[in-house]
């Protein structure tokens, strides 16, 4: 293990094709499914293509879809629906993901109490170009409001604003490379002393709604509507929505404070191939090279000891091969290093597809397992991978300990334009013993915006306390109390035992349902707070810390993974 200062991932949100959350998107990995959508040309006609486009010959109608891009809860988050509407998909999802992220660390996401920096980017989208011309938005909310609404430059001041984030708030734009990118600058900032704690990633949606390419004979695109990065059938790439975040604690912060560290950032680096590449859009070897040479020697380790490196993988005849010729070189010395790339999945999801592999690596860095590369066979014989370190992974492999060290992973995003950016991945350390002094019953404090996303969150809740290896009740209690915002319908269930918590939580879903169904035969407004009977001790004492502290004071819980708000939002178009 490197003596370097570290940053440890502590919380992680995603929605990526084929998956909502992080645990679809993990199943799907382990399955080997590939979340690329085939369109009809009926859907596509319905969702407002062109239908000359749609059908000009070699129009393929694929893509890494994102399912529901156009709902946003937007009272969570104080926006009417006129402002809702005109706000750009990519800010609307980027918010949600951030209120999951900080969940997933353990933090109130409305009060954050370390000074959290942002460092996010995007892409371009057809919402941002149609509301610029959109006359009567333009008179209704005026051209300033249209744009700070639009505009991907204002994608890091909506999360710091919105949630009350003081610390460095940046939009970071590198092309593909874009959301490792702020994950670098992100660690650097970190490590530097300007925040304590900080959101990193990128989205990109370009459109909501279906849409397929044109294949051009010669391009980047697939002709197929699959990408099949590094294989003997590779023909190139197909384009994807999708967003993600992390979020990043210095490491030694991390383990005192008792969080949950999915995998630490040992180093990191970015650089530019400069004019060292036959054309602005292609990528170029030297520059590669270095960017992952200068990111393992800022770590404090030796390329050789990795064991898996998620790669760029477009699946471009072009792009593979310099990517293979470049990493061999850096990787020289590794053996039977595994490589894949998460793009044969989901598609290239252009500024969140570095956050994406980089995710995809960090849980398996968790999970202990390698997960495949889909829709490959055989390496493609010209990338000559047998003269290389690496093999390409192509099954579901227990990622077994090395004979010396610990698990390590190497993280590649390349950017038209030039910029690459590499960080190494290494396990999470393992947690310290916690030692709770025996608390009785303890307080699960919950809270949502209506009592039917308060039933959803009780159910999930109790999901997970029935699963193997579930977090201490202790630790439950702690979480929720500390790392949930109060939100305006309350419940807490009080409980001695998983089980006994499962089925008070059930219970409590179930009395919510009821209520609701009550509420809507007699065609009143549902939306109170709820006065439940005292047999599970629910009622409508505040959520979060002072209402917690009361019922559970000083045990000194730890936070721990648990499920997130269960957004509900309207469309939005």
């Amino acid at each position: 293990m490197s003596d370097v200062p570290a940053v440890a991932i502590v919380g992680m949100s995603g929605r990526f094709p084929g998956a909502r959350d992080l645990d679809e998107f993990w199943r799907n990995l382990v399955a080997g499914v590939c979340s690329i959508a085939d369109f009809t040309e009926e859907e596509l006609l319905a969702a407002g293509a062109d239908p000359a486009e749609v059908r000009t010959p070699g129009y393929v109608a694929s893509k890494g879809f994102l399912a529901e891009a156009d709902r946003f809860e937007h009272e969570l988050f104080g926006f009417n629906a006129t402002e809702a509407a005109a706000l750009d998909p990519q800010h609307r999802q980027l918010l949600e993901t951030a209120w999951s992220a900080l969940e997933d660390a353990g933090h109130d996401p409305r009060r954050t109490r370390l000074r959290t920096g942002v460092y996010v980017g995007g892409a371009p989208t057809e919402h941002a170009v149609a509301a610029q011309v959109d006359g009567r938005l333009r008179a209704r909310l005026g051209p300033m409001h249209v744009r700070v609404f639009t505009d991907r430059e204002f994608l890091a001041g909506w999360l710091s604003y919105r949630l009350g984030l003081t610390g460095p708030s940046l939009t970071v734009q590198t092309g593909c490379s874009t959301s490792l990118a702020t994950v670098h600058v992100a660690v650097q900032a970190l490590l530097a002393g300007e925040c304590d704690m900080a959101l990193a990633g990128g989205v990109s949606i370009d459109s909501p709604y279906p849409r397929g390419y044109r294949y051009e004979p010669g391009g980047v695109s697939s002709p197929d509507g699959r990408c099949r990065p590094f294989d003997e059938k590779a023909a190139g790439t197909v384009g994807g929505d999708g967003v993600g975040l992390v979020v990043l604690r210095h490491l030694e912060d991390a383990v005192a404070d008792g969080d949950t560290v999915y995998a630490v950032i040992r180093g990191s680096a970015a650089g530019n191939d400069g004019s060292g590449r036959v054309g602005f859009t292609a990528p170029g070897v030297d520059g590669q090279t270095s960017a992952v040479v200068e990111a393992w020697a800022a770590a404090g380790l030796d390329p050789a000891d990795a064991q898996f490196l998620e790669a760029h993988g477009t699946g471009t005849d072009l792009g593979d091969r310099i990517e293979v010729a470049a990493s061999a070189r850096a990787f020289r010395g590794a053996r039977g290093c595994a490589i894949g790339s998460v793009k044969s999945n989901v598609g290239h999801l252009n500024a969140a597809a570095g956050v994406a592999g980089l995710i995809k690596a960090a849980l398996m860095l968790r999970h202990r397992t390698m997960v495949p590369t889909v829709n490959v066979t055989r390496p493609h014989p010209g990338l000559n991978l047998e003269e290389t370190p690496f093999r390409l992974l192509t099954d579901v492999e227990e990622w077994a300990s090395p004979a010396s060290g610990p698990r390590l992973a190497g993280v590649s995003s390349l950017g038209i334009g030039g910029t690459n950016v590499h960080v190494v991945l290494e396990e999470a350390p393992a947690p310290p013993p916690v030692r709770l002094r025996a608390v009785g019953a303890v307080a699960l404090p919950l809270s949502a915006r209506t009592p039917a996303q308060l039933a959803t969150a009780a159910r999930r809740l109790a999901a997970v306390l029935r699963a193997p290896g579930a977090p201490a009740l202790a630790d439950v209690a702690h979480t929720l109390a500390h790392g949930r915002a109060a939100l305006d319908v309350r419940a807490h269930v009080t409980a001695t035992t998983h089980e006994e918590a499962a089925a008070a939580l059930d219970a409590l879903a179930a009395d919510l349902a009821a209520d609701l169904a009550a509420d809507l035969d007699a065609g009143r407004d549902a939306g109170r707070d709820t006065g439940l009977d005292a047999g599970r001790d629910t009622g409508r004492e505040p959520a979060g810390a002072a209402g917690q502290e009361a019922a559970w004071p000083g045990t000194g819980g730890r936070r721990v993974p648990l499920p997130t708000y269960p957004f509900a939002g309207d469309r939005h178009g």
